[in-house]
């Protein structure tokens, strides 16, 4: 009996491997965001990409294990303590996986995750809500997937992330 459960156990971890995605790296990536903008170029350790008129760079580092996309919104220089607040309180409930943050003196609309385990939706998601929180950046400071409290503009930023994750079913 016990012989059983282990060979069972055995096989539906198998077969659990079998249909799991393969592990993302520098290819495989770059084959999804070629799908989804064929004029993305490589740039340094990772490509450049435009999506819905925003710039989006993609950088990796496979040796730690990450990734990240991050799109330009303006120079940090100004940002003021009311900027910022409403910022951390959309990264805290309406950002969704995209953060705001500031490096190099510039704000910044960013998604991190791990590379290996990032499969192609989670990837395509992320894009896609980061261009949204640049996009909204002023106004709604949403990641465009859910909406809390509503609002005329959820569909209109749900449609990019269903339109990239459209592009992205034949990968």
């Amino acid at each position: 009996m016990i012989r059983l459960a282990l060979m069972l156990i055995f096989l539906a971890g198998s077969l659990t491997a079998q249909e799991s995605e393969p592990r993302m790296d520098y290819e495989r990536l770059g084959n999804i965001l070629f799908a989804l903008d064929p004029d993305a170029q490589p740039h340094g350790p990772g490509f450049q990409m435009t999506v819905s008129d925003e710039l989006v760079l993609v950088v990796i580092d496979s040796n730690a294990d990450r990734m990240r996309a991050m799109v330009p919104i303006r120079s940090a220089e100004g940002l003021t303590s009311e900027d910022m607040q409403r910022m951390m309180q959309a990264n805290f409930d309406s950002t969704l996986d995209a953060r705001y943050a500031i490096a190099n003196g510039m704000l910044w609309a960013a998604f991190i995750h791990p590379l290996s385990s990032l499969e192609k939706d989670q990837l395509i998601s992320g894009l896609a809500q980061t261009v949204n929180i640049a996009k909204t950046y002023g106004s709604l400071y949403s990641g465009g997937a859910q909406q809390y409290g509503g609002g005329d503009s959820e569909n209109l930023q749900r449609d990019l992330i269903d339109e990239l994750l459209k592009k992205g079913e034949e990968i």
